[in-house]
């Protein structure tokens, strides 16, 4: 498919670091959101596997499929006119080695227009971040916190400079073309961002990062029932839970008082 014109490339969102622009980036799981985020400037916006949260109520990411992914992505594209679209690789392709990982990287791009995946792990993953870079696909890695880990790790902060310094450096030198840096402490991920010539977009890792990163759903404290269980690292921005839920019951009281529908929403005769 043709180049969307007046669109963003990774190239573009790489160079922002050099000219000392913050990256702004979102996730999306479906079109219309897409299309918003678009329209509101955002740069990126990533399909990530947060969907199986989010979107299907799972406990963790695990759950989310290939081709679920696959689905979401291609609706998150077409809604994608200037920002970049980004694809997360669910669990566990990227962890069977770096012929199946380009399997599936392959299949996203080709099935969904999308310009980039998202591949998570440090060094570990390094050898597969160069593999898919070289079979021609742009990819964005992810250090810190890893939520595909979970099982073995935990949720938790990341703080030992070192070892991060040495992953993101690791996929810096196999091609990535940014990183995020999720749940990183913050001293540690700005000192980290200024060593390396990537971007990092962080998420809960402070202001020193080169760009951020929030889930959707978070911003607008969508899939929670209040704002206070929204995550530390998010921020509300409006909360269309609360606006939502109050619509949904004045329908449902007009439905029940015969206030809806009315003349207005009714077809008569001509």
């Amino acid at each position: 498919m043709a180049s969307k014109s007046g669109a963003l490339s990774v190239l573009k969102i790489r160079k922002m670091k050099e000219l000392g622009e913050k990256i702004a980036v979102v996730t999306a799981y479906d079109y219309p959101t897409a299309a918003m985020a678009d329209a509101a400037g955002v740069d990126a916006i990533l399909v990530g596997d947060s969907f199986a949260t989010v979107v299907q109520g799972r406990t963790t990411t695990l759950g989310a499929k290939l081709e679920e992914t696959i689905y979401h992505a291609e609706m998150v594209a077409r809604g994608a006119k200037r920002a970049v679209p980004i694809v997360d690789i669910p669990f566990p392709y990227c962890q069977l080695g770096p012929l199946e990982a380009v399997r599936a990287c392959a299949r996203v791009l080709k099935e969904t227009d999308a310009t980039a995946v998202k591949i998570e792990g440090g060094a570990k993953r390094a050898e597969t971040v160069r593999a898919v870079v070289e079979a021609g696909i742009p990819v964005l890695g992810h250090c810190g916190l890893a939520p595909q880990s979970v099982k073995a790790t935990g949720y938790r902060v990341q703080r030992d400079v070192d070892v991060l310094l040495a992953n993101c450096l690791a996929i810096e030198e196999a091609g990535a073309f940014a990183v995020v840096l999720e749940c990183v402490q913050r001293e540690y991920a700005e000192e980290v961002s200024k060593k390396l010539s990537i971007p990092t977009i962080g998420i809960g890792s402070g202001a020193g990062c080169d760009g951020q990163v929030l889930v959707f759903h978070d911003l607008f404290n969508y899939a929670n029932q209040e704002p206070s269980e929204t995550p530390k690292h998010a921020r509300v921005y409006r909360d269309l839970h609360k606006e939502i839920v109050e619509g949904l019951g004045e329908y449902v009281a007009d439905v029940k008082s015969g206030a809806f529908p009315g003349d207005a929403e009714s077809f008569g005769a001509k």
